[in-house]
């Protein structure tokens, strides 16, 4: 287990680490002693001290770099911590404290994590592979820092999203962090700001684009499958809108593969978009959708809810589509539209319209959508005029400002209820507080995608999924729907409370992999009896194992 590791070597391995918890035996055997303090603390004290660590820190940006460097010393410890005070510390790990951890994250770098892989290396990419120290990868989440969340080219600092990412994977999943592999390319960057500084970790020069990032990006994907084989699951994070749909569809049949950012979000909508549906009593036909944004997140929404709408009704997809409305900067995507700007993806959702319609404001009183999404990363999209309107139009719309981090939200929690009078139902991409209004608490919903990708990848991983398919988003958006309790419903959640997640995620797991088999995709055989408990069994867990190669 230890891969003979001993003395102060053990000590600086996180993934074999515990620190004062080695008991006596094992720090006779492992050349522990006198590295030590005497005292052999339980890890119930040692997350005591990590807490009182935390409770000191200054803001959560420190609050950040103290998970981190905890995470490079004592890998389970680490989760420990995460998993027992998850809802505190999700958006330290991640959004929104990654957003400002990523801006920041050559001045607040303390240790490495991941592979970058850079031009440099090109042509020599599988010998790169080879460097990182896990033998048995199963999962990869990769960027080029391009448009990191909302806040764009970040570079090699877009690094801390991968980390955060596959972190998630295992607080909220249970998968295994030696199977995880956080992967930067580094192609340049297009921010002066960054070339400018003389702290910034990544290529100093402006992005390769073209042919030779065509070159690198396949390379990466070919080495992976070389060196770990197809079912290696990669999942594509936060690339800018000209690359993330177009990899995806390059290389979503040959490869076990999906783009959270399209893929995820869509499913995290439309899972949210259903669970309101169990509070009213409507169907998804019932709905008028409108999206601001047409970028691929804009578009994968559009995409997996025309789906759901079509298996609901038995219509087509083409009739599905026409209760679903796109605006982008250009205005409403119509027919024909005068200002144009309408690619071939946006042109499966240009309906005929009696007029042209410039804006936002006025497309909401033209068209008097039940459900409005913003995936623009524009703060303030969502005017009191627009909605007020919604809250004129329909007795509880749905208000979704999905743009991450919560700087770039298209409005606030607390202005939501307020213009609608606590009439809407609302959620953001991350976490708001609870809103107080006239003598009423409202608790915002939070579309966090860690509701969808975490079991997602739970379900690829233990079957070892050749590919992954549209329809197992769907399948992940219905079975996180299925989640929601009658007392879930009755507070007028449409997302299961977070402290539920990695059963959520176990949930999503099941279902996802029920789809695998039924699809001819999993090569993990037999397939399982009872597929809920195949999960829970696959979960990692964060006590200390017996220590079994001591002699």
């Amino acid at each position: 287990m230890l891969s003979g590791l001993k003395g102060s070597t053990l000590l600086r391995d996180a993934r074999y680490n515990r620190g004062t918890a080695f008991n006596i035996e094992e720090r006779r055997k492992l050349k522990l002693e006198g590295l030590l303090p005497p005292h052999v603390s339980t890890q119930d004290e040692q997350v005591q001290r990590c807490f009182m660590s935390l409770d000191g820190c200054h803001d959560d940006l420190e609050r950040y770099v103290y998970m981190q460097g905890l995470s490079n010393r004592n890998q389970q410890l680490f989760f420990r911590v995460l998993e027992d005070r998850l809802i505190e510390l999700m958006p330290i790990v991640y959004t929104p404290t990654v957003g400002l951890a990523c801006q920041k994250f050559g001045h607040i770098l303390r240790d490495t994590k991941g592979l970058y892989i850079s031009l440099r290396e090109k042509g020599r990419i599988r010998e790169v592979l080879e460097n990182w120290p896990n033998l048995d990868v199963r999962a990869i989440v990769v960027t080029d820092g391009e448009r990191i969340l909302g806040l764009g080219d970040l570079g090699t600092f877009g690094m801390g999203i991968p980390i955060g990412k596959l972190q998630l994977y295992t607080a909220c999943a249970g998968i295994h962090p030696e199977r995880l592999l956080p992967i930067t390319v580094d192609v340049g960057t297009n921010n002066q700001s960054l070339l400018d500084d003389p702290l910034y970790t990544g290529l100093k020069h402006k992005r390769v684009r073209g042919e030779e990032y065509d070159e690198l990006i396949n390379e990466f994907v070919e080495a992976v499958k070389d060196k770990w084989g197809q079912e290696t699951l990669i999942q594509w994070e936060d690339f800018a809108n000209h690359n993330a749909g177009r990899l995806l569809c390059k290389y979503q049949d040959t490869c076990c593969t999906f783009n959270d950012d399209i893929q995820g979000t869509a499913a995290v909508t439309l899972g949210g978009i259903l669970g309101s549906n169990r509070i009213s009593g409507k169907k998804l036909r019932d709905h008028t959708i409108l999206l601001a944004g047409a970028g691929e997140a804009g578009l994968g929404i559009a995409n997996l809810t025309a789906m759901a709408i079509a298996e609901e009704t038995g219509m087509s997809i083409e009739e599905a589509r026409k209760s679903i409305f796109l605006v982008d900067s250009r205005g409403l995507i119509t027919k024909d539209r005068p200002s144009g700007g309408i690619t071939e993806e946006k042109s499966l959702f240009a309906h005929e319209h009696h007029k042209h319609i410039e804006n936002l404001e006025e497309a909401v009183k033209d068209l008097k959508p039940s459900i409005l999404i913003g995936v623009t990363a524009q703060p303030g999209m969502f005017t009191e005029e627009i909605i007020k309107d919604m809250a004129a139009n329909h007795d509880a719309p749905l208000i979704f400002p999905l743009s991450n981090p919560t700087s770039k939200a298209e409005c606030t929690a607390e202005d939501a209820y307020k213009w609608t009078k606590g009439k809407c139902i609302f959620a953001s991409g991350s976490p708001f507080q609870p809103v107080e209004l006239n003598g009423k608490t409202y608790v915002p919903g939070q579309g966090n995608n860690a509701y969808i990708f975490p079991g997602v990848a739970l379900a690829i991983i233990s079957t070892r999924a050749r590919s992954v398919t549209d329809e197992m988003m769907f399948i992940a958006a219905k079975a996180l729907c299925s989640t929601l309790t009658e007392s879930d419903l009755n507070q007028g959640r449409i997302y299961p409370p977070l402290e539920t997640i990695r059963n959520v995620s176990a949930t999503i797991a099941a279902a996802v992999a029920e789809e695998v088999y039924r699809e001819g995709l999993a090569t993990v055989h037999p397939k399982p009896s009872n597929m809920l408990q195949f999960m829970i069994d696959m979960q990692y867990h964060t006590a200390y194992p017996v220590l079994s190669d001591l002699n």
